[in-house]
């Protein structure tokens, strides 16, 4: 069931999270933008939610919170939830009142995932495209696309031979080391990882170091410098132009 994005301005203190962020804030003016993006997709959030239930996070305030956490590089979600707990500006950006208590991590992770499945992300930068465009922000003339490897947040030793023999006796019961030198390059191949499949071994540079990545790509344009579209796909070794709307 989807939960109400219901947001109050003084409950129980003489000032609101509101009065506390200052008028010249940049958050205000991507805040306004963000909510307006968001009432375009209410209809959206409708189609993916039960009608009856527990009500869950309501998903405005997710994608609030996503996007704290891209504009401050926060690691992960952990850290994101520590800083809403005690950071005010968070707490008003996101829709929470002073007094709110943040979500359990996993439970944030949860939801998130149900909007990325659903693609909601893609359509969140497309009417941010589009408002871009009604506005005159955008052309139809110069574009750049630019790539680059992400790292994926994977651990080394979640691999595993493929031939199904007993390893070693594990140094470290709880987290044992994984020799990936050893054998031939025939055995280094026929390695599996789990359990996310997605993340390849690839380098920037033939002198850099090979690391657990994706590949991403950018679609801007020129005049404004504005990103018009973004692909996340498997570093197969190739790059490969991102599609427009």
């Amino acid at each position: 069931m989807r939960g109400e994005d219901h947001q109050q301005s003084h409950v129980f203190s003489y000032l609101s999270p509101e009065d506390r962020v200052r008028p010249d804030h940049p958050l205000r003016a991507i805040r306004e933008m963000v909510d307006g993006v968001l009432s375009q997709l209410s209809r959206s959030f409708d189609s993916m939610y039960a009608k009856v239930g527990r009500p869950s996070i309501a998903p405005e305030k997710l994608l609030r919170a996503q996007l704290l956490q891209m504009l401050y590089s926060i690691r992960s979600e952990r850290l994101l939830m520590e800083e809403m707990d005690y950071n005010l500006l968070f707490r008003w950006f996101v829709g929470l009142n002073a007094d709110d208590p943040v979500w359990d991590a996993t439970v944030f992770t949860k939801n998130r995932d149900r909007l990325l499945q659903a693609d909601v992300a893609k359509e969140f930068l497309a009417v941010v495209v589009a408002q871009a465009g009604a506005k005159g922000l955008t052309s139809d003339e110069h574009f750049t696309v630019d790539g680059t490897l992400l790292e994926a947040w994977a651990s080394q030793k979640s691999y595993q031979a493929r031939e199904g023999k007993q390893p070693p006796p594990p140094d470290d019961p709880g987290n044992p080391t994984v020799n990936f030198r050893a054998g031939s390059g025939a055995r280094i191949r026929r390695m599996r990882r789990r359990p996310i499949p997605r993340p390849r071994w690839r380098a920037r540079a033939r002198a850099r170091k090979s690391k657990l990545s994706y590949s991403g790509n950018l679609l801007v344009e020129n005049r404004n410098g504005l990103i018009v579209n973004a692909e996340v796909f498997v570093a197969n070794g190739t790059a490969r132009p991102a599609r427009l709307f």
